[in-house]
């Protein structure tokens, strides 16, 4: 089976609730001088991290993850789940006396979010070469320290891997012309919609010709689905119903591990957006990055219900 090799956090995810929408305590016009604070009565610590979370997605529905991140001296209980998990760790470097990076996630209940985020360890992940793990047929380099995205999407390139670029919170480390490289070296590249308007203004590409330089061009758009631009052509990928609506943080990693799935089993792009959409709503519907679970043949069943066709 091919093996993925995913480049980006591993961190340990705190996760609060705000039981009311920001918009209704944030002044628009006193943007400028903001000191607000948020009552958060509610609050847990998960695994996460866009390189765990990917990777746990992928292995559940039968892919072969390694993930690869730099880690601090505290992350011996993320390790343990990982092998318990039975997923790669040969990728993850421990960088002792620094933490292991760390999350602050704050969503309202209209699901908008505001992170904080301490990289910690992630700052020395251009320590951690592509060149060093063997057997890798696809990449992805995901949100990480700066200078080793830029590394990891040269190896990738220079070593022939294709790989998908998925700029997500690391996007203000970069300005247009880091991300027209990014492009040119990608294979594809995913994206939530208002990452997609930071990169259309810093490289003034719109998606058409973003996708000219790639295979294909992924554009998240929540509750309206998604758009694959492709082949001159744009798919729409259409949401699937969730059973219900928990926690929307780390469906992005979701849908990410779908298309790797996808893109790696040779399968088309329409059945690939599909497979990314389902994993998408089976994640939201459960608290945290990685509480989720669906075996490999029910989430085969959930695709052919959906769809009304198997993969």
């Amino acid at each position: 089976m091919s093996r993925a090799l995913i480049c980006g956090s591993l961190a340990f995810d705190n996760i609060m609730v705000f039981e009311d929408e920001f918009a209704n305590h944030i002044l628009p016009d006193q943007i400028h001088k903001l000191n607000i604070s948020f009552m958060v009565p509610t609050l847990s610590r998960v695994f996460g991290g866009v390189a765990g979370n990917i990777a746990y997605n992928l292995k559940m529905i039968g892919g072969q993850p390694v993930p690869m991140g730099v880690v601090g001296s505290d992350f011996d209980v993320y390790y343990q789940r990982l092998k318990s998990l039975g997923i790669s760790l040969e990728a993850v470097m421990t960088k002792e006396g620094h933490f292991t990076p760390q999350a602050y996630i704050t969503t309202d209940m209209k699901n908008n979010q505001i992170t904080a985020f301490h990289p910690g360890a992630m700052n020395f992940s251009h320590e951690n070469k592509v060149s060093q793990y063997e057997d890798i047929a696809i990449g992805i380099v995901g949100p990480d320290g700066r200078d080793g995205m830029i590394q990891h999407a040269e190896e990738f390139a220079e070593n022939g891997i294709p790989f998908m670029f998925d700029p997500g919170q690391a996007m203000p480390l970069f300005d247009g012309e880091d991300l027209k490289t990014f492009i040119d070296q990608a294979t594809w590249m995913a994206v939530n919609d208002y990452e997609y308007e930071l990169v259309h203004n810093r490289t003034g590409m719109d998606a058409r010709e973003i996708a000219t330089h790639l295979e294909a061009l992924v554009v998240t758009r929540g509750e309206k689905g998604s758009e694959i631009y492709a082949d001159g052509t744009m798919y729409h990928i259409p949401v699937v119903k969730a059973e219900q609506v928990v926690d929307p943080t780390g469906c992005g990693d979701a849908y990410r591990a779908g298309l790797l799935y996808g893109l790696t089993n040779g399968l088309d792009f329409q059945t690939t957006g599909r497979i990314a959409s389902l994993l998408g709503s089976i994640k939201i519907a459960t608290a945290g990055t990685q509480n989720h679970y669906i075996s490999k043949k029910d989430f085969r069943q959930r695709f052919l219900d959906e769809f009304g066709y198997a993969f």
